[in-house]
């Protein structure tokens, strides 16, 4: 609708250049019945009539080109409604709570933390093996190689796959804002399972000790995990959302539950 707009704008423009070269040819040929050398005063009208002529030529060049433009501007104009659509069709599917590059970054600054304490832990623990059985707690060899945990999130189709029942009035977001938290709690449990105890503040060590205890279970060996207490959110608490979340999670396969002693573990899948 634009292109054919555009095209009767500049078919109206060319006519007018038409018209006005219509006139300027007459006064060519006045100019030529009467040469400007034997009649003075028609010197400055031949200079301004060359000059125009120069002009017309160029603006009758410069509307051709625009003219063969316009093809090449409705296939552009085409395929970017044609990418508008695609984008429009890929934010419907994505997840509203991606994390940001900041995020990331201090993920990654994280790990390595991570790892630089784990170091510093094993050579304190041989430094010091006289010392109490509390302050000897032997990291698990499995850490090292654990990486990140994974974030697997689910799509439009999957959830649209589940019962009505079961998927209540979960969204989309929602969901996926949970399975961020839920990877928020693996990396901090991570983070106390590897701190030496002068890092850790003396609230954090029971919770620490326990955490140890059951990273040693054949069940967790090697897993990104978090504790029900950990659900506190801002996305995933432990309430009937909260509940109903972890149930269509554990249908998708995104988690698997198991308990050790008297703490229920949740254990993050890693995407097949």
């Amino acid at each position: 609708m634009e292109g054919n707009q555009a095209g009767t704008s500049l078919d109206s423009l060319i006519a007018s250049f038409h018209k006005r070269i219509g006139e300027l040819q007459e006064l060519v040929i006045a100019r030529n019945m009467y040469p400007a050398r034997s009649i003075s005063d028609l010197s400055a009208i031949d200079t301004a009539l060359s000059s125009m002529e120069l002009q017309v030529q160029s603006i009758k060049d410069r509307l051709r080109e625009e003219t063969e433009a316009i093809p090449k501007a409705k296939k552009l104009i085409e395929a970017s409604l044609k990418q508008q659509e695609k984008l429009q069709k890929m934010s419907i599917c994505a997840p509203s709570h991606l994390p940001d590059k900041a995020t990331m970054l201090n993920s990654d600054l994280n790990r390595c933390l991570l790892q630089e304490n784990a170091k510093q832990y094993e050579q304190n623990h041989a430094l010091s093996s006289l010392k109490s059985d509390e302050e000897a707690v032997v990291l698990p060899k499995e850490k090292k190689g654990r990486g990140s945990p994974p974030v697997w999130y689910i799509t439009v189709e999957e959830l649209n796959s589940l019962s009505s029942y079961m998927r209540g009035r979960l969204t989309l977001e929602k969901v996926n804002a949970a399975i961020n938290d839920m990877a928020s709690y693996a990396e901090a449990n991570a983070h106390l399972i590897a701190a030496p105890k002068q890092k850790l503040a003396e609230n954090l060590w029971e919770k620490a000790l326990k955490l140890r205890d059951i990273v040693t279970a054949q069940a967790v060996k090697g897993k990104h995990f978090f504790l029900e207490t950990d659900m506190k959110g801002p996305s995933l608490k432990l309430d009937n959302t909260g509940k109903a979340i972890l149930t269509v999670l554990r249908h998708l396969g995104r988690i698997s539950e198991t308990r050790i002693g008297q703490n229920r573990v949740i254990i993050l899948m890693k995407p097949h």
